[in-house]
Order: structure tokens, then C-alpha cells, then sequence
């Protein structure tokens, strides 16, 4: 781990660090998976359930929320925001605050060798493909297919995967 004074992070005990796994200051992680030789940046929330791979790179000012896996080799450009409820409300129709039991977590999964661009947004419930690039500030919305290049709002096909 990067050396930074012990109140500029929050890892909480249960989180699960690799082999050579970096997190630099001003962090929150708690009940992740973070691999072997990955860096976290700082000013990064890794939420419980999130499960990262080896050797990525994690950029500052990222959110992983639960239901996030991210694979081995990719690239998380700086203020990446992951979600992961469709139809997010503070309260219930009666008013009553929303628990945990008042939602469900729709999963997101980023294969292997991906990279995302800084500012993107993620909707919850899609698959990046494996090698596939988002454009910086996209909007990404359904899944993008392995090795393409998507950009824009919402994140449309820019070029496919080569042939």
C-alpha cells in the first residue's frame, strides 16, 4: 500500500487487497476485492461487493458501487461514476424511508482489458466488452460490444471491433 497518514484512508478490515495492490490517500473501501498490482487512486469509494481485478488502474475521484466488477487489465479514467439502481428514490410510495429490502442491485460488469474514460457514466445492468474503450464524459447506457469504441450521450458505437 502507498504510504499516506492512516486518517486520510478508510479500509475497512474486510476488504480483501492483492499481492502489490496500491490505494493511495483519501480513500473509502469497504467490503471489496481489489487484485493483485492494481492502484486505487485518491478521492476513490469502493463500495461492498465490488470486486476489481489485477493489475487496472483506478483513477481519482472514482465511484465503484456494489454490484460492480471490474476484470483484470482495465482502465478507470478519473471521476468514473458506476451505479447500480435504475429507479433510485429516498422513500418508499408511503413515505416510509427505502432499506435495502426496497431495491434491487442490477450488476455491471467491465471484462478484461477495457478502459473507460474520465467523467463517463455508467448505468447499471451492462457489460463493457473485453478491450472495448468509452469515450470520456459518455453516457454509456446499454452494453458495448467487445473491442469498440463508444462515445457520446448516450454512448453510441464509434468504431466497431477490428477485424
Amino acid at each position: 500500500m502507498a504510504s499516506t497518514p492512516a486518517d486520510h484512508q478508510l479500509i475497512s478490515p474486510d476488504v480483501k487487497l492483492g499481492k502489490g495492490a496500491r490505494v493511495f490517500g483519501f480513500t473509502n473501501l469497504y467490503g471489496c476485492e481489489i487484485g493483485d498490482d492494481t492502484k486505487v487512486g485518491t478521492f476513490v469509494e469502493i463500495q461492498r461487493g465490488a470486486k476489481i481485478g489485477a493489475r487496472c488502474k483506478i483513477s481519482s475521484h472514482t465511484f465503484i458501487c456494489e454490484g460492480v466488477t471490474i476484470e483484470d487489465e482495465v482502465f478507470i479514467g478519473h471521476g468514473v461514476m458506476f451505479t447500480n439502481d435504475l429507479f433510485p428514490r429516498a422513500t418508499n410510495p408511503d413515505g416510509s424511508p427505502q432499506t435495502a429490502a426496497d431495491w434491487v442491485c442490477l450488476p455491471t460488469v467491465v471484462k478484461r482489458g477495457a478502459s473507460i474514460g474520465s467523467n463517463a457514466t455508467l448505468l447499471c445492468g451492462i457489460t463493457i466488452g473485453e478491450r472495448a474503450t468509452v469515450g470520456a464524459g459518455s453516457m454509456v447506457t446499454k452494453d458495448v460490444p467487445p473491442g469498440a469504441v463508444v462515445a457520446g450521450n448516450p454512448a453510441r458505437i464509434m468504431k466497431p471491433k477490428a477485424k
